[in-house]
């Protein structure tokens, strides 16, 4: 499989290793000063690059027949109208906030534990996320995925960064602390007791095999996927 690198910083490196170790080329490392490219000559593109481009190069992509693997965040407000320049170009694509299977294994559960919680008032829900000074959003695409599955199975309406004392939103703080590859906590708090879930990432590794995984997953494909698509969640 001939790949495509849309960013190539710590992600883009780390999946580099990784694809080649399991059989295939990288064809394109694509950074933010590399100028204009040929995005045809790969198979599939899989794009961790900056929120201010992200959208830009999953449409160069749609527009050449390439399939995309997004992990980039920041860029989602936009997200329906990639869908539909997808659709139009008979295009493949998957975005996910986070392609580890941990973290995927957790959305499921942090779902699951929502629909326990949403009818016992005494509990009052939070979430935090930690990542690397480097990471440029906040709170992660990963967090408002959790945060996202809390809405869905319960009362809640909305979430807000930092503290909130309405009673429909969950509050999510969100640190920078170097060298972080990803901690995600949801905690459910009463006078009497307190349950978390947590997450923690050791490294990048696990994003890195989630992307190529999806990537050789998608390869071929048209229509918009999911990573429960991939991992048959």
């Amino acid at each position: 499989m001939k790949i495509a690198l849309l960013g190539y910083g710590r992600m883009g490196q780390a999946i580099e290793k990784i694809a080649v170790e399991r059989g295939h080329e990288i064809v394109l490392k694509i950074d933010i000063n590399s100028g204009e490219y040929d995005i045809s000559k790969a198979d599939i593109a899989i794009d961790f690059s900056i929120p201010s481009s992200a959208f830009d190069n999953i449409i160069n992509c749609f527009k050449n027949n390439v399939p995309v693997v997004s992990g980039t965040t920041g860029w989602l407000k936009r997200y329906n109208e990639a869908i539909e320049i997808c659709n139009k170009n008979s295009g493949g694509f998957i975005s996910a906030t986070n392609f580890s299977l941990g973290v995927n294994i957790f959305f499921e559960l942090n779902e699951q534990l929502a629909k326990m919680m949403s009818t016992l008032d005494d509990y009052s829900i939070s979430m935090e996320e930690i990542h690397h000074t480097k990471k440029l959003d906040a709170p992660s695409g990963t967090a408002i995925t959790l945060a996202e599955g809390v809405i869905k199975n319960s009362s809640k309406k909305t979430w807000a960064l930092d503290a909130t004392n309405k009673i429909d939103e969950i509050p999510i703080v969100a640190k920078r602390i170097d060298d972080v590859p990803g901690t995600h906590s949801v905690t459910y708090k009463s006078s009497i007791d307190t349950i978390e879930i947590k997450h923690t990432a050791h490294n990048r590794q696990g994003f890195a095999l989630g992307a190529v995984v999806a990537a050789e997953w998608l390869v071929d494909k048209t229509g918009v996927f999911s990573m429960k698509n991939v991992l048959g969640l």
